[in-house]
């Protein structure tokens, strides 16, 4: 007769998962922005400037340091799922990191040197989207649980 031990199924933090997904989602936009089809006139891709002519989906500008960045991105975000306070560090920092770039990108002129990524008005709602969305994901989800015994309380907001 066999007997089976249970298998311990462990559960990993909302936090750490966001990490994780945000990390994954800026890896594929990367790898995108070097892909014709996905990206239009990649013959016109450069490694800076707002001379690069390359536009993924059509919609965002992007250069090879554009793509680059997006890449050290998704890598910071994967390995900084692997505990609590780095993916909530990750989404908190690389959050605020892109809605300093949302006001960068609102006070140059799209049309000058000071345009090295290259950004677009639709790079900038983005931009804006994703730091609001990152920094929320890392403030929310990041507070610490309350361990009491051997049970897990999350914390309250005092609504209760």
């Amino acid at each position: 007769m066999t007997t089976s031990t249970p298998h311990t199924r462990t559960h990993m933090p909302a936090v750490r998962i966001a990490a994780l997904v945000v990390g994954a989602l800026f890896l594929v936009v990367g790898i995108a922005g070097f892909i014709p089809g996905l990206t239009t006139h990649t013959d016109m891709l450069t490694w800076a400037g707002h001379h690069s002519g390359s536009m993924l989906l059509g919609v965002f500008a992007v250069s090879v340091l554009h793509n680059v960045v997006h890449l050290v991105f998704g890598i910071a975000g994967l390995v900084a799922s692997r505990t609590d306070t780095a993916a909530r560090g990750f989404l908190v920092i690389a959050g605020v990191i892109y809605l300093v770039l949302t006001l960068y990108g609102l006070v140059i002129d799209h049309a000058s040197t000071a345009n090295f990524v290259p950004l677009n008005t639709a790079d900038n709602w983005l931009h804006l989207a994703l730091g609001l969305a990152m920094v929320g994901l890392g403030v929310l989800l990041g507070r610490p649980a309350v361990h009491t015994d051997d049970r897990t309380i999350p914390p309250t907001d005092g609504l209760e």
